[in-house]
């Protein structure tokens, strides 16, 4: 039997992703990979396998999914309402996909880009060392109805274990460092950019993320003699018309733009997942705040196969009730009890 997931139904922008091509700037190559990396590592914990397998990444239009082979999934990123069979399943989550089975998601209610990770991993033909789309370049192409996507063999075992997860799907406040050309900026224009209250602008993909806001526009000394030069994900660009437009995994590798200040790591997620009207400020830190503020967030990546809980369950929601255990005894008649929830021995 064909392990797989077929496509069913699907809006524009589906892709699988991994961590990306690390080390590629050089052949004019970002990394690209899931524009929300931690989710990858949330999918990975559920599933208890490793954080480089590939993934669906889904910006924010859901679909219909049907498994070829009974599957491990595990559902992570922009929380957005989902059911097996049109039965509702908790996101942030792994379940069981029996063969057979239809897998629908919906819009996202918060954030840009969900994820659904199988057991195994999607085992699409690796590309310089990645399966990641990289759509700027024209590596891959975005998944289509009707595809039938091969899914690896899984070596793990069970499901129903969730993890809880920070809000990092309505903007926020951006930690900042400073840039090659920060200091061509009047200090009184950096002082204003950590004043302004930005929101997202609709125009924006997994390249970069365009802010808008009222006020004076951002320049440079000299901008206009600034050689075309390398370029990172979390840099800020002051575009032409004095916009800020911050740049993400699938970025360019060269810019000629002038770069006020670059968004740290672990904070690259609160921008992605921004949806158009999003709020965004920024804010300057010391190199010491921002090394230690990575070495946490390598920390809690680390540490999540240790985060995940036993996914509670409702009795009410439970077909196979005969199947479960109480946990702590029986449970009384009491209207204190009436919401005990069961979970599998």
């Amino acid at each position: 039997m064909t392990r797989s997931l077929h496509i069913l139904q699907c809006g524009p922008g589906v892709t699988v992703q991994d961590t990306g091509r690390i080390g590629r700037l050089d052949n004019g190559l970002s990394a690209g990979g899931a524009a929300d990396l931690l989710a990858l590592h949330e999918g990975a914990a559920l599933l208890g396998q490793p954080s480089g397998l590939a993934a669906l990444e889904l910006a924010g239009t859901g679909g219909m999914f049907e498994a070829a082979a009974d599957l491990r999934i595990a559902l992570t990123g922009a929380p957005t309402p989902v059911s097996v069979d049109g039965e509702s399943v908790t996101f942030n989550a792994s379940h069981s996909l029996k063969r057979g089975q239809t897998l629908a998601f919906g819009h996202a209610v918060r954030g840009n880009y969900s994820y659904i990770h199988v057991g195994g991993g999607i085992d699409t033909l690796p590309f310089l060392d990645s399966r990641s789309t990289h759509l700027a370049t024209g590596i891959g192409e975005p998944v289509k109805a009707g595809s039938l996507l091969p899914v690896a063999e899984d070596s793990g075992v069970g499901t129903g274990l969730a993890l809880d997860v920070p809000n990092r799907f309505s903007g926020g406040i951006l930690r900042i460092v400073p840039s090659v050309q920060t200091d061509q900026f009047d200090i009184r224009m950096l002082e204003r950019l950590q004043e302004t209250q930005f929101t997202r602008d609709p125009r924006g993909n997994r390249m970069g993320a365009k802010l808008a806001y009222e006020g004076p526009r951002f320049s440079a000394e000299r901008q206009l003699d600034i050689l075309s030069e390398s370029v990172v994900p979390g840099d800020i660009q002051i575009v032409g018309d004095g916009m800020p437009y911050v740049l993400l995994g699938e970025c360019q590798t060269t810019g000629g733009y002038p770069r006020i200040g670059t968004v740290i790591p672990p904070d690259i997620p609160l921008i992605a997942q921004a949806r158009p009207g999003d709020s965004i400020q920024f804010r300057f830190v010391g190199r010491d705040e921002a090394i230690a503020a990575y070495r946490s967030y390598r920390s809690r990546l680390e540490a999540l196969p240790n985060a995940v809980r036993p996914l509670v369950r409702d009795p009410h929601d439970i077909p196979d009730l005969l199947a479960y255990q109480l946990v702590g005894g029986a449970v009384t008649g009491n209207e204190e009890d009436s919401d005990e929830k069961l979970h599998r021995s």
